[in-house]
């Protein structure tokens, strides 16, 4: 990782200067806005197709169970093979995948057991996995920051602070041994922990150690201050490296797989047939996702990188029919999510108000104790406002919104009234019965509407030039009859079709 991220600053530094690189870098809300972006925009991409396929909740399991190849993992390299705790390690990468891939095997082996329906297989998959993991963890991981809290919500707010130092100039490193003029000694007792007794008893052994000997990188030296020429540094985050990395793999798989994966969603017994081998497919689109799931471990935890896989493709399903267009706009949703979403965490809604002075309001309005400070999670707040977006195409897209459907509704409802009435005048006019079934003071008898709603509707279809009214009789107008006749040729033809 520390040569793909300095590959990432040699490419910055023909932009930018390292001053420009590290202030941009250093400001929280710029880290965790990129990292909150590019886990929207993998999760987007891969919760699509995850939706198309009914197995949303899928994402829901093989997030928690990732925790599972997580832990087992960072326990084999700490306690088997005696390395130091490293939550980037790629191991712990690994692990995740094979979880994820176990989740989906033991599943699928529950639910083909035939005793048990698929939901109820997942069901019971992954929370035996999940508790397992959270059992590891409570009892066997305690000494590292890797708690039950950062494994349910993680914190991308201090993305910013965990980071590689990479050195431009003055990059000398410094070690000190117990020979060297600058090593400090001091004395610990060798024999207390032994024994258990204390420094001051009598059986007490000291030595002489050094306290500060050891390898010191260009950072760690200047600060140190063993350097006399400070290092010129670049302090990169590793969330974004990794981040970066499985984002650009998860748009490759995408792209390289798009037709594949389009096939196997839509009709697998197809894909199948024309060898594509939806099976692989399946399972490597599982590896992908626990990819996805273990990048975003550390900055939003286990429980909210659900919303990351869900919330953008429903929203974006709401959109549009169109799938490549769907993947398009499921990523900007998700990417504006995690960019708005640090502001709301700091209690502005869009730039339009801030949550503060709501409060304020509420607490004057109607007397209560609310907390009138608003600071809120940083990665809650970029689902909550996820989902502030996947509301607002759920009221208003044009083709499935609650809006359009209402007013697609009203619409259906007023021209089967008007076809009602202009079938009735078509149906008496000329008769013997005109002069009563077509008045204009009593039409609204013969359709049991209110006179205002019967008025309102003769005052539209004259406006429409569809009726006339002569002597207080009701008439079509050519463009009236046309319009009854169009109505019973598709009519006619629609009841033929279902016969």
């Amino acid at each position: 990782m520390f040569e793909i991220e300095g590959l990432f600053i040699k490419f910055l530094l023909n932009f930018f200067s390292n001053l420009e690189i590290n202030t941009f870098l250093r400001s929280p809300q710029n880290t965790a806005t990129i990292i909150g972006g590019l886990i929207a925009i993998s999760g987007a991409l891969l919760g699509t197709f995850l939706l198309l396929r009914g197995m949303s909740l899928t994402s829901d399991a093989i997030s928690h169970t990732v925790l599972l190849g997580i832990v087992v993992a960072f326990m084999v390299l700490t306690q088997l093979l005696g390395q130091e705790p490293d939550l980037s390690s790629p191991w712990l990468i690994i692990g995740a995948a094979a979880a994820g891939v176990a989740t989906v095997v033991l599943t699928e082996a529950i639910y083909r057991s035939g005793l048990v329906k698929q939901d109820a297989a997942l069901g019971l998959a992954f929370p035996l996995m999940f508790a397992i993991a959270v059992i590891l963890v409570s009892r066997f991981v305690q000494d590292v920051h890797m708690d039950e809290d950062a494994v349910m919500i993680g914190e991308i707010g201090v993305a910013w602070a965990d980071t590689n130092s990479h050195c431009l100039e003055n990059c000398e490193a410094v070690t000190i041994t117990p020979d060297s003029p600058e090593a400090e000694f001091s004395r610990q007792c060798t024999n207390c922990r032994e024994l258990g007794i204390g420094p001051r008893d009598e059986g007490a052994v000291f030595s002489e150690q050094c306290s500060n000997c050891g390898e010191y990188s260009p950072a760690q030296a200047w600060q140190a201050g063993l350097l006399e020429t400070e290092p010129l540094l670049i302090f990169w985050p590793k969330s974004i490296t990794v981040m970066t990395l499985i984002t650009l793999l998860t748009l490759a798989f995408v792209l390289v797989f798009f037709k594949e994966l389009k096939l196997s969603t839509f009709d697998p017994a197809l894909a199948a047939a024309l060898g594509f081998r939806p099976g692989v497919l399946h399972y490597a689109l599982m590896v992908t996702i626990s990819l996805v799931a273990v990048g975003a471990f550390e900055a939003v935890g286990s429980i909210l990188v659900i919303a990351f896989f869900i919330i953008p493709p429903a929203a974006a399903y709401i959109l549009t029919d169109n799938l490549s267009r769907m993947l398009v706009i499921s990523s900007l949703i998700g990417a504006a999510g995690a960019y708005f979403g640090y502001d709301l965490a700091r209690g502005s809604v869009l730039g339009l108000f801030q949550v503060d002075a709501v409060l304020r309001g509420l607490n004057r309005a109607f007397d209560l104790k609310l907390a009138e400070t608003w600071n809120s999670s940083i990665s809650a707040s970029m689902v909550l406002m996820m989902f502030l977006f996947f509301f607002a195409a759920w009221v208003l897209s044009p083709k499935y919104g609650l809006l359009s459907t209402w007013l697609r509704r009203q619409n259906q409802e007023k021209n089967f009234d008007i076809q009602v009435i202009l079938a009735h005048i078509f149906n008496h006019e000329g008769t013997d019965k005109e002069r009563e079934e077509l008045a204009v003071g009593t039409l609204y008898h013969h359709f049991r509407w209110p006179a205002s709603t019967t008025r309102r509707m003769i005052d539209q279809l004259l406006s429409n030039d569809l009726i006339y009214i002569k002597d207080g009789i009701v008439r079509l107008t050519s463009d009236g009859k046309e319009r009854v006749e169009v109505f019973r040729e598709t009519q006619l033809a629609r009841e033929t079709v279902i016969q």
